[in-house]
């Protein structure tokens, strides 16, 4: 219960302290200068604790923006997986609105800076794209989950109620035959080893060049005839399956290994073979010899995805393949697979309806 004691000092000045004691509960108590802010203090103050929300708002007039930031990077919760990039968003929030109490982190104050952050010129004169913007969010979404959910700072995450910027419809780029037959006589001339085999294992597989790039022999069942990557963008096992052409490959590149690492593609400097090699000066030779324009590594995941597509795979399939959590990434490739749901349902309908159909 609330008790309301009045307080007279020697120089005449009224004052109203409220005790608010419930069992159970740690004494809470503050001064007023007017009785009806002593009341208005002592009832919100009670409901408040019965409700099980007056701690976590203490808490959050506690700390600072700036001290939640600097406890989240202190303990480790930044995933290694773009990790500097993580940190240099977190970091700018932490410049920016640094000096504000979590209570007073509001949606809006966030999204004043989401909008300064958008429009906000950069060094290479140039503004930040809808989906940067989008993954700074995202940093400090997480900070602000774990200190609802670890620390007990805030009671919910105010960044949940901030509108993500649109971001535009993935770009579909994928190698038309022609363009593939010149790409792959380039890559199998290269002058290095692994760049044939590389971008075969891209195209055939859907993998992205970080996986195909770190890949160890461990990873690597040949008898079975798959890939096992034990780290990947979502954070999931996936097993990706070996064709014939991969496959034998496979074998006889693994018929020349470099003593002293377990990667499949190291460096061909004898110094630094537990690094993978570095694949851009071939592969931007490989192209610029094919005559191929605008056209990137990470499109021939685009290109197996759009040949599934187009070979009658569904779009849960193209998913399972890619290692997609959800279909709305792979939902681009929809309009390619057009013509096999066309067939899906003609087949359907011929056999519920017959000759009819």
């Amino acid at each position: 219960m609330a008790a309301i004691e009045k307080r007279v000092s020697d120089d005449n000045v009224t004052s109203y302290r409220v005790r608010v004691r419930l069992k159970g509960y740690p004494l809470q108590t503050s001064t007023f200068s007017r009785l009806t802010d002593a009341k208005r203090w002592a009832q919100e103050t009670e409901t408040a604790i019965r409700q099980g929300h007056y701690f976590k708002t203490s808490e959050s007039k506690k700390h600072t923006l700036k001290k939640l930031i600097e406890r989240y990077i202190q303990e480790g919760f930044i995933e290694q997986k773009n990790q500097k990039d993580k940190l240099r968003h977190l970091l700018w929030w932490k410049d920016n609105l640094g000096g504000y109490l979590l209570v007073d982190m509001s949606p809006a104050l966030i999204a004043e800076y989401r909008n300064n952050l958008s429009s906000e010129i950069r060094c290479k004169g140039a503004q930040r794209s809808p989906a940067t913007v989008a993954r700074y969010l995202a940093a400090l979404s997480h900070a602000f989950t774990i200190a609802v959910k670890e620390w007990g700072w805030l009671d919910s995450n105010p960044v949940l109620k901030v509108t993500k910027p649109k971001e535009p419809r993935g770009r579909v780029r994928f190698l038309s035959d022609n363009e593939r037959a010149r790409l792959l006589a380039a890559c199998e001339s290269s002058q290095n080893s692994y760049l044939n085999i590389v971008v075969v294992l891209a195209l055939s597989t859907g993998m992205r060049q970080g996986e195909i790039m770190n890949l160890t022999w461990e990873d690597v069942d040949l008898k079975k005839g798959r890939i096992t990557l034990h780290e990947t963008k979502n954070g999931e096992r996936r097993v990706v399956p070996l064709t014939t052409h991969t496959l034998k490959l496979l074998k006889a590149h693994s018929k020349i290994k470099y003593l002293g690492t377990k990667l499949l593609f190291p460096s061909h400097n004898a110094s630094q073979t537990n690094k993978p090699m570095d694949l851009r000066k071939p592969w931007l030779t490989a192209l610029k010899q094919a005559n191929i324009e605008d056209f990137r590594f990470h499109d021939l995941r685009h290109s197996a995805a759009s040949y599934l597509a187009m070979n009658g795979a569904s779009i849960a399939e193209i998913a399972e393949v890619l290692g997609h959590k959800t279909l709305q990434m792979v939902k681009r490739y929809t309009h390619l697979s057009e013509s096999h749901t066309a067939g899906v349902l003609e087949a359907m309908n011929q056999k519920i309806f017959g000759a009819a159909a």
